[in-house]
């Protein structure tokens, strides 16, 4: 059980550091510090509720970060449609990998653009899995939904990224 603060220590150990990516490649990574150390108080404040009948740890600490990316959904379309707009940061690898680049910027700007044509909850549901790598369970878990809710979302996403991005099937 995790009530006593030594066991959630652990829980805080194992799953931190998984938290704090998948939050960072929502929000980025100015914001992901604070988001997971909000997930992990959000957690510990209510680690009394958690009933592990319901699921796993895991898919609940995910539920709580995609929670708090609600407040920043705005801010992360935002981002979205700027990173459409631009592509990615520039790096200052060498140069032999402009092409590598070049194609990347492309591929993120258009990937990016194609994001913000979703709802938000079939936005969570493919980030959910690409950045979380969770599976439908989890997902379902996570975002307190049904899991042929998470299937169906994530169909109509792939759907319309596909045709977004002009991928024939």
């Amino acid at each position: 059980m995790i009530t006593a603060p030594d066991a959630f220590e652990a829980v805080f150990d194992a799953h931190y550091e998984e938290i704090r990516r998948y939050l960072g490649r929502r929000v980025g990574l100015d914001v992901a510090e604070d988001l997971a150390a909000e997930t992990f108080l959000i957690a510990f404040d209510q680690r009394e509720a958690f009933d592990p009948s319901f699921g796993e740890i895991r898919p609940w600490l995910y539920g709580i970060a995609t929670n708090l990316i609600g407040r920043y959904r705005r801010t992360e379309v935002r981002r979205y449609r700027a990173l459409a707009r631009t592509g990615p940061p520039p790096d200052d690898g060498p140069h032999d990998r402009v092409i590598d680049r070049l194609t990347a910027e492309v591929t993120v700007g258009r990937l990016a653009k194609a994001l913000t044509k979703l709802s938000a909850g079939e936005r969570d549901v493919v980030l959910l899995v690409a950045y979380g790598g969770l599976n439908y369970a989890e997902v379902a878990a996570a975002l307190k939904v049904a899991e042929g809710t998470v299937a169906s979302r994530l169909s109509r996403a792939r759907t319309k990224l596909r045709a977004a991005l002009g991928v024939e099937v």
